[in-house]
Parts: structure tokens; C-alpha cells; sequence
């Protein structure tokens, strides 16, 4: 039987995290910070131990691997757009559209997993696309219902259609594709990742329907969760602008179900939101200001789930 959610979540503390340059061209959340890049750095550190403390506090099984400084990847607390972990032990291996991320793609992160019981069956390696410039940024641009086999993907720079089938048809996903824009100075422009404007958990998602321009392309999308018996629960383009698209659900101890978010994306939620979520879970939230205002990414982009078999 499939699992949506896992308990087991890899994680990579940063070491070099400050804004990049190399993505903010098309990463409209990003902004700038003053201060000095090895405070910004010191800030991120401080926020990510203490989100991976909240998750190791309520039972969620957290693999923290450190960046290496030599390598110079200031994005490398967002390991889910790299590296994707399959329950039949396959590791899907994505292209990057920013160069200097491509060197967070490394060997030291599949022999931890591996030393801690998980099982490797083999990789399904995407990255020859970058020489192409073509890019699929793992679970930043494909949100995979797992149970019921669907691949939901906004079309961006970092999101090519023609790979993102590719992929459908190597994993067996049906393709659920659209454009989903944000407002930057007046023009609609592409949402650089599927995962800042949407989230799937069992039985609910998490969208910015007002994203979705095209009527049409909408109401598939909405067709699709409703047929899969999500509620729909939707925010606001200025919720999503404070990462309230970007929240995953895992499982802590004793089964415990829960929607983790960044203390900002929570604080956006309405009275009414906050309720339609607690029915199916509980909310877990931490301050990730720093990360959020220099990385453009929250805390869905920090997790990449395991679903590896243990060996």
C-alpha cells in the first residue's frame, strides 16, 4: 500500500547559506538581507537547528547531513529539489537550472542513507538535461500524490514539460500540468516552483488557486483533487507570498499526523484555514525568517522525505 507521508526526513545544514545570485533571476521571493553573508549564515544555522529540534521533539525521524564548505552551495538546505527517495528504493536525480547548485548533488548523502539501513536499489538520473538547458527541480517542481499515482507541476523555467512526462512515464504517474503565475511589478510571472504555491497531504491540499490564470487549467487541477477526495483548502497570493503554500505533512511518533510550516506561513492562515487543517492534523510551525528571506524557500523546500525500504 502506498504512503503519502513519511516519518523519515532528510535534511542538509547549511554551512556557506547566504542569498544566490544564480537564482534570484527567476526566484521572485527572494530578497536581500543587511548583514554580513557569515551572519546571514550564523541566522540560518540557528533557525535550522531549531526547526529540526521541533521535528525530532514530536517523533519525526530527521537525517542531518552537513554541506561542505568546499563546494560553496548556498541553497543546500533545500535538498528536495535535487534528490527524490522512492518506495522501491529508486533515487531520482533532477537538473538544476542554477549552475552552482548542481554541485549539491553528492555521493557522501546516498552513503549516509545507506549507512543508516536504507535501501538503494538503483537511480533514475535526470541531470543530462542540464546540458540541454532543461530542468525539473525534484519535489520544488513536481508535488507526487503517491497513492493515487499523480504528478501535479506548474511549467516554469525550472519545470520542463517534456522531461516532467518523462518522468510521469518512468515512475507511473499521470501528469496534471499548468501554469501558475504571481504579480511582480505589475506583470504575471511564472511561480519559479509547483511547491510554494501548493501542498498535498492525505486527505487535504493547501493551493493559491488565484495563481492559476487559465479557467480551464484550474478547474482540471480542482477536478483532480476533488476525484482524489482532497478537500481543498485555498490561500491568497499574499498567503503564499508568506510560504503558506509551502508546507509538507509527516508523521511523528505514535502515528501522530502533521502539517509543518514556517512560523510565517502560519501566522497568515486565517482562523478558518488554521481549523480545515487541524481537522486532519496538527500544525507545526518554526521561524525560518532568514532562510525565507534570503533563500526564497521555506520549510517544505528544507525536507526531503524517505520513503527507501529498509534493508
Amino acid at each position: 500500500m502506498a504512503q503519502q507521508i513519511t516519518d523519515t526526513i532528510l535534511m542538509i545544514r547549511p554551512v556557506a547559506f547566504r542569498m544566490n545570485e544564480e537564482t534570484a533571476v527567476n526566484n521572485y521571493f527572494q530578497a536581500t538581507i543587511d548583514l554580513e553573508n557569515n551572519d546571514i549564515n550564523t541566522k540560518a544555522q540557528a533557525e535550522f537547528d531549531a526547526f529540526v529540534a521541533k521535528l525530532r521533539a514530536v517523533g519525526v525521524n530527521v537525517i542531518v547531513e552537513n554541506d561542505d564548505l568546499r563546494m560553496d552551495t548556498p541553497d543546500s538546505i533545500f535538498p528536495n529539489n535535487w534528490v527524490s527517495f522512492h518506495a522501491n528504493g529508486i533515487v531520482g536525480l533532477y537538473p538544476m537550472f542554477a549552475e552552482n547548485r548542481r554541485r549539491e548533488r553528492r555521493e557522501e548523502v546516498m552513503n549516509r542513507l545507506e549507512s543508516e539501513g536504507f535501501l538503494i536499489e538503483g537511480y533514475m538520473d535526470y541531470t543530462s538535461a542540464e546540458e540541454e538547458d532543461i530542468f525539473l527541480e525534484g519535489t520544488g517542481s513536481l508535488l507526487l500524490d503517491r497513492v493515487n499515482r499523480k504528478a501535479y507541476c506548474a511549467l516554469s523555467p525550472r519545470a520542463e514539460e517534456g522531461l516532467m512526462i518523462e518522468f510521469c512515464e518512468d515512475f507511473e504517474y499521470t501528469p496534471v500540468i499548468f501554469t501558475a503565475n504571481q504579480t511582480v511589478n505589475n506583470k504575471r510571472m511564472p511561480i519559479y516552483h509547483t511547491n510554494v504555491m501548493m501542498a498535498l497531504a492525505e486527505n487535504f491540499a493547501v493551493i493559491c488557486l488565484d495563481a492559476i490564470d487559465d479557467k480551464t487549467e484550474k478547474k482540471n487541477v480542482v477536478q483532480h483533487l476533488k476525484e482524489d477526495g482532497k478537500e481543498i483548502i485555498a490561500i491568497t497570493e499574499a498567503q503564499m507570498h508568506q510560504f503558506a503554500g509551502n508546507m509538507l505533512q509527516v508523521r511523528g511518533a505514535n502515528n501522530k499526523k502533521y502539517m509543518v510550516m514556517s512560523l510565517a506561513a502560519h501566522k497568515s492562515l486565517t482562523t478558518e484555514q488554521v481549523a480545515a487543517i487541524e481537522k486532519h492534523c496538527e500544525i507545526l510551525s518554526s521561524d525560518l525568517e532568514t532562510i525565507e528571506t534570503c533563500g526564497g524557500g521555506s520549510a517544505r523546500c528544507m525536507m526531503a522525505e524517505v520513503f527507501l525500504p529498509v534493508s
